[in-house]
């Protein structure tokens, strides 16, 4: 797949509700009402223009190639949606891109689009529902509308009318099969990209429709504190400041504070003694046949400290053969000799094959690792393993001609 900076995405989407700072005064979530029920129509001309603009998009987006085109996992996805998406969720439609970033849009229309980032990076259902309540909670709150009047207010009128004339222009002519031109459609809707006041009330909507559905309100705050912790490697790494890439971080300094009020709010809407459910063995066994792509996009991003983050996070759950490969490729795409890189990944595809559900091309690495440290014997074994898995491979060639060159 074409490579994908973070900035041209996350710079201008209108991020995941994860994405500004608290309000100056924390918006309770029992203040929090669905300004709009099922079946929703615009009333007014602002709001008819923004729906027939983007019902042009939405068209352009059903159709791409650049979506996920997984039955199981889509219908898994609107299940999801209906049972947080408050009293429009029968009119909501969601779809999953196939972009390795932690980031997630809902339009005016009521469709959404989730990143396969997000996937990737959630640890199981309530935590993804979370994400999309947040979404819903922008539009039942109208806040597309809202902010779409705000820059009205702030800006030349035309240059609004024109920025939302692009979006129909930009779409009609869109092959979003190409992730720079799904960066294009992020920056069209920077038109959406929403003040603290309108992030934090999505909050608190997003939070009281997931603890209405039965999931537990914590997952919110969880997702943002790993959100902050994967960002903060991902900087260390880089030896960046914390905010690179991130728009989120970009105007608002103290994410943290955030996080706080997550908590606060969960509090809030907690029932004590009530079971919440994660619905993690669901999530997992929905995702598990995307899981290996989805671990393969995010480390071909070559961000050690984001890959190496999100790995161990999900470690956490229990080391697999695909986490241990993943692992094992972060290493070996730096490739930095001083910090003994080509070492650690050697170790990591060797622990990797310790695995019963390994991946064919765990095999294939640990056989190059072992040739290259002159065990003929053992890579030998590692690539007839190798073959034997994926006897069709494209490499497959090579690799039985290597076998060929060292008498096996």
């Amino acid at each position: 797949m074409t490579a994908l900076s973070r900035r041209m995405v996350l710079g201008g989407a209108a991020t995941l509700g994860l994405g500004a700072g608290s309000a100056t005064a924390r918006i309770l979530p029992a203040t929090m009402t669905p300004l709009i029920g099922r079946g929703y129509r615009p009333v007014d001309t602002d709001e008819k223009g923004l729906w027939q603009q983007c019902e042009r998009v939405e068209e352009e987006v059903a159709g791409s190639n650049i979506l996920v085109q997984d039955p199981a996992v889509t219908s898994y996805l609107r299940t999801l949606i209906g049972k947080v998406g408050g009293p429009a969720a029968s009119d909501m439609r969601i779809y999953l891109a196939r972009v390795p970033d932690f980031n997630a849009m809902m339009f005016p229309t009521g469709f959404a689009i989730v990143f396969s980032g997000l996937l990737l990076r959630m640890r199981n259902e309530a935590q993804l529902a979370g994400v999309i309540a947040h979404e819903s909670g922008h539009f039942l709150r109208k806040h597309q509308l809202r902010q779409y009047r705000d820059v009205k207010r702030k800006s030349d009128i035309f240059a609004a009318a024109s920025l939302l004339g692009g979006m129909a222009g930009g779409a009609a002519g869109m092959n979003l099969g190409q992730l720079q031109q799904l960066a294009e459609l992020g920056t069209i809707m920077s038109l959406f990209r929403y003040n603290r006041e309108l992030e934090a009330e999505a909050d608190a909507m997003g939070i009281r429709l997931l603890a209405n559905a039965g999931y537990s309100p914590l997952a919110m705050p969880h997702t943002w504190e790993q959100l902050i912790a994967e960002s903060t490697l991902s900087a260390r790494y880089r030896r960046k400041h914390r905010d690179r890439g991130y728009s989120m971080f970009e105007t608002h300094p103290a994410p943290e504070s955030r996080m706080a009020d997550l908590r606060l709010a969960a509090a809030e809407v907690t029932v004590p003694g009530r079971v919440y459910d994660d619905g993690r063995a669901r999530y997992l066994a929905t995702i598990a046949t995307l899981r290996p792509m989805l671990l393969d996009d995010q480390v071909k991003l070559n961000d050690p400290g984001a890959s190496l983050y999100i790995v161990q996070t999900l470690a956490q759950d229990g080391w697999s053969g695909p986490l241990r490969f993943a692992e094992a490729e972060i290493w070996r795409l730096r490739g930095d000799p001083r910090q003994r890189d080509p070492e650690r990944a050697a170790a990591g595809y060797a622990a990797a094959v310790q695995m019963p559900d390994a991946p064919p091309d765990a095999w294939r690495w640990h056989g190059v690792m072992l040739q290259k440290a002159g065990r003929a014997v053992e890579a030998r074994a590692a690539y007839t393993r190798y073959l034997a898995m994926a006897p069709t491979a494209p490499d497959a060639p090579f690799v039985r001609q290597q076998l060929f060159v060292m008498g096996g």
